[in-house]
């Protein structure tokens, strides 16, 4: 969709050129997918040159401008990755477009570098206008529906995923009302150190939650793509089967 009310494009783009009625530009597969009137300048971030996947002693960086493809293909070796990435269930063009934070930013139900982030722990690194960064867990950034916890002028530098949680054992599961359909529910359960099992829900819900009791989840998505009860159905039975399978395996 063109954005008509754009009328400059700042490539490359850093924090102190932030202005009201700018909008952080990365891949674009979200921001051009419906209006957005209140916007007229784009900042591009995808020109700054930052490397996909930076890796760490304890951590592997993935920068917001990481692609989906850069991201199945760098952290291949991990399943999770790769099944969260699967459920997109978009083309390999979308794949070399979309950008994880950019997935994370628009702050939809089902997106799934939302469910990877969380489930494995992740920490977002945000640089607000002033080129100071703020670090806020994975599961608190998204606030609801399209709604997260960026500031005015902020943007969303790189997720931190720990190499502990990355090599941890996970049991994933996803459904959708149509074989090619949008993520109804995606449930991602992880052994901890110590033995127990934490489980991830999205889709689902309004935002991300990492649970042992379902019974406290009250903001079940209500849409075309799926009722809430059915929702609620599906997440508790994908549940009993993760918990299921992972006490086997531990």
């Amino acid at each position: 969709m063109d954005l008509h009310t754009v009328t400059e494009v700042v490539s490359p783009a850093t924090p102190g050129q932030w202005r009201p009625g700018d909008a952080w530009l990365g891949g674009g597969t979200a921001l051009f997918g419906e209006p957005r009137p209140e916007i007229n300048r784009l900042l591009d971030l995808t020109a700054a040159g930052w490397p996909p996947l930076t890796f760490r002693d304890d951590h592997v960086e993935v920068a917001a401008t990481c692609t989906i493809a850069e991201l199945a293909e760098g952290l291949a070796a991990y399943p999770l990755v790769g099944q969260c990435c699967h459920a997109f269930l978009a083309s390999f063009k979308i794949w070399n477009v979309a950008t994880v934070g950019g997935n994370l930013c628009a702050a939809l139900p089902a997106g799934p570098m939302i469910s990877l982030s969380v489930a494995l722990d992740g920490t977002c690194v945000l640089v607000g206008p002033d080129a100071v960064e703020r670090l806020v867990p994975a599961a608190a950034f998204v606030t609801g529906v399209g709604t997260t916890v960026l500031r005015d002028g902020e943007f969303l530098r790189a997720i931190r995923l720990p190499l502990a949680t990355l090599t941890a054992r996970t049991a994933y599961r996803r459904g959708s009302l149509f074989r090619h359909g949008r993520s109804a529910a995606l449930v991602i359960g992880r052994i901890d150190p110590g033995g127990g099992v934490s489980l991830t829900v999205t889709a689902s819900t309004e935002r991300p939650h990492v649970t042992q009791n379902l019974d406290e989840l009250r903001d079940w998505v209500d849409d075309v793509h799926g009722s809430p009860a059915w929702r609620r159905h599906l997440t508790r039975l994908y549940a009993a089967q993760i918990i299921a399978e992972l006490s086997e395996t531990a």
